[in-house]
């Protein structure tokens, strides 16, 4: 069973004042209202959040929607955007790991795996022990699923209150967030590498080929910034 110490310990967490809590509800608002607007009804809306809690995803999802593509083209494109959490799973499940808990857990907890709660977990870990992690995991990913699913309701009803450029404001405030994150990480010369690089390289690729830019960017700095560290080891 999941022990209930470690998990509300895990739920409340979304609670402190460097949560991402208030972003990612922002973005989730967003979607609810984005959603309607496209023609979903509630409950397409709601479980859209339920089972898929991946806000680019989502995204991907509506646009394809909207510019009728069929249901494979809208499946390929929602699973290529959502393998951008495989890193995120690599880095972070292996501190997780304990053989006194029941494989379950770790199926279980892998729909909660995103920025928000990656970002939770990755700052807080060291302070749970390594056996009650996985609880502590749950806790926090039950707390930013909630949040995720409350947002996305709220923003389906509050919809015709709130413009195009007021969606697109808040829909950008979770990534804005999450890089602000990585500005306050850049301890260490890989990841301060990987950053800059990734800044400056996107605009530049735009210029090249705006479809690709984002992709030629990320990859280009992540190739370099590992380099430098490999060196610099």
């Amino acid at each position: 069973m999941i022990n209930s110490g470690y998990f509300l310990l895990g739920f409340k967490s979304v609670r402190s004042a460097d949560s991402p809590a208030i972003a990612l509800g922002c973005s989730f608002l967003a979607i609810g209202a984005l959603l309607k607007n496209i023609g979903f009804n509630f409950q397409q809306s709601f479980f859209s959040t339920f089972f898929t809690y991946a806000l680019p995803g989502q995204l991907v999802m509506a646009e394809s929607f909207l510019i009728g593509a069929s249901l494979i083209n809208i499946f390929i494109g929602v699973w290529l955007v959502n393998a951008r959490l495989f890193p995120m799973a690599v880095s972070m499940f292996p501190l997780l790991k304990s053989h006194n808990q029941p494989k379950w857990k770790y199926y279980l907890s892998c729909h909660f795996l995103a920025v928000s709660s990656w970002l939770i977990m990755k700052k807080d870990y060291r302070t749970i022990d390594e056996d009650y992690r996985i609880d502590f995991w749950i806790g926090i990913g039950t707390a930013t699923w909630s949040i995720a699913i409350f947002s996305t309701v709220l923003g389906f009803v509050v919809s015709d209150y709130l413009s195009k450029d007021m969606m697109i404001g808040l829909a950008i405030v979770n990534p804005v967030y999450f890089f602000c994150m990585l500005l306050g990480s850049m301890k260490n010369i890989v990841i301060a590498t990987s950053v800059i690089l990734g800044t400056i390289l996107g605009p530049v690729f735009y210029l090249v080929s705006p479809e690709w830019c984002i992709l030629y960017g990320g990859v280009t700095a992540g190739v370099i910034a590992f380099l430098v560290g490999e060196f610099n080891d």
